[in-house]
């Protein structure tokens, strides 16, 4: 195994200077899911490229297909050798906004090199998997498993196209083990799968204390500002730890994984000097294996043109990451009964609900585990650890429902100093280099 890792590991380095290049054309493409804010165009033109590129990498019955959601999905199959078994490989093609472009340090649809690491949007999550997934099939020259390639056009939108595509065509996604490569290392250099999911339950609230503005300076005092009641009431979604406290629900849950040290995720997160974490419980605890509730936007005068008026009515949406055990929609009616029943000075309030998502635990006792486990320990020299992630990927669950046979992993280049959806996001090209010897190294010995 030892010469045959070396034989991977040259093929994989040499071609990093390929798929640089590849990657910064496929950055180029602002392949945002959302018409508002890109050109479908370029979706489809990134879609006709993902193609193209797996095409090139030796899947030879690849197609695109029009989803429910009006997102491309690439999908693509080749036949292993007799007997031996079917790897899915995902991916998504799809980016988030930029957002302020002011706040990036080089323009985030061109790939740039600082300090080792390569910066544009999309560069990890998750156009970097696609790299990496490039680079594995190739230096493996014929295929010793049967490979299946997905590339998902409208995941960070969520539009659940490729999720419909799964139940209406099963028949293009059916395999034996599937990995997903949009998550990452919990360190670079560590390698991690990850092996649970949090859920998501969204919500908007309205709240209503009088017909409408009235001046500050007059009836300030006893008017129910609707404003500060709006405060007032999202105030209730954390105890004074800052732990989540929405009745009902449990929020003591334990992660039984790989550790998060509270330092690293202090840099990870960007948290200021002096500013505590909020919550009890290990950092691992908080942000994989319990439920957070996170004020996502507020409707309400911006402080530029505001007048001296109090406000009747204000909104604010929320997002509840559900962790695996607790279900969703029991999840999301938890929340609207806590916000009704904790709106200040008898305040109306409504509740419009919104997307739910369940979360995922990976079976881990199978055979794949076992030699994917190998194989990254191979590659990294270190053996691997599991790990959560606090996001949420639907697919995982609508996968695991039509192929309960099938073993699901989840990895990828998406490690903690990528800042993944926000400015600057990067890339270590290190981590897509050891993983897709990692990648190569297991599918070899899993058709062996």
């Amino acid at each position: 195994m030892t010469a045959r890792l070396d034989d991977l590991r040259t093929s994989i380095h040499d071609g990093l200077s390929t798929i640089r290049g590849e990657l910064a054309a496929l950055v180029a493409i602002r392949s945002i899911a959302d018409p508002r804010q890109a050109p479908p165009e370029e979706c489809r033109r990134a879609a006709e490229w993902v193609r193209d590129a797996f095409q090139s990498a030796g899947v030879g019955q690849i197609e695109l297909i029009d989803t429910s959601d009006g997102s491309t999905a690439v999908v693509g199959h080749q036949p292993g050798p007799t007997g031996t078994p079917t790897v899915l490989l995902y991916s998504h093609y799809d980016v988030q906004p930029a957002g302020d472009e002011s706040l990036w340090a080089s323009p985030p649809f061109e790939l740039s090199e600082r300090d080792g690491r390569w910066y544009g949007r999309g560069a990890a999550d998750c156009k970097g998997n696609i790299a990496m997934h490039l680079l594995a099939l190739r230096a493996l020259g014929e295929f010793p498993v049967g490979v299946r390639v997905v590339s998902e056009g409208s995941e960070e939108m969520g539009g659940g196209g490729l999720e419909d595509l799964v139940r209406q065509r099963p028949e293009l996604f059916e395999a034996d083990v599937i990995l997903i490569a949009d998550t990452g290392n919990s360190a670079i250099g560590t390698p991690t799968v990850t092996t649970s999911l949090r859920g998501i339950a969204n919500l908007v609230v309205h709240l209503e204390t009088m017909t409408g503005e009235i001046h500050s300076g007059m009836y300030g005092g006893p008017a129910p500002d609707a404003l500060a009641a709006m405060v007032q009431l999202l105030s209730t979604l954390r105890n004074e730890d800052g732990d989540t406290a929405v009745d009902g629900l449990d929020s003591h849950q334990i992660w039984d994984g790989v550790d998060y040290p509270e330092a690293q995720f202090r840099a990870d997160a960007g948290v200021l000097d002096g500013v505590d974490l909020v919550g009890a419980g290990s950092v691992a605890d908080r942000v994989w294996a319990r439920p957070a509730a996170t004020v996502l936007g507020i409707d309400c005068p911006p402080v530029v043109g505001s007048a001296a008026a109090i406000q009747p009515r204000a909104s604010a949406r929320i997002n509840l990451r559900v962790p695996p055990g607790m279900d969703p929609q029991a999840a999301l009616d938890a929340l609207s009964a806590h916000l009704k029943s904790h709106a200040p000075w008898g305040a109306r309030v409504t509740v419009e609900p919104e997307a739910i998502g369940a979360p995922f635990s990976a079976r881990t006792s199978g055979p794949a585990y076992a030699t994917l486990g190998g194989a990254m320990e191979a590659a990294y020299g270190k053996q691997m650890v599991t790990a959560g992630q606090g996001g949420s990927i639907p697919l995982c669950n609508v996968l695991a429902d039509q192929f309960p046979e099938a073993e699901i992993a989840l990895i990828g280049v998406e490690e903690p100093t990528c800042r993944i959806h926000a400015p600057n996001e990067s890339v270590d090209p290190g981590e897509i280099e050891n993983l897709a010897v990692a990648e190569a190294l297991f599918l070899e010995q899993l058709g062996a």
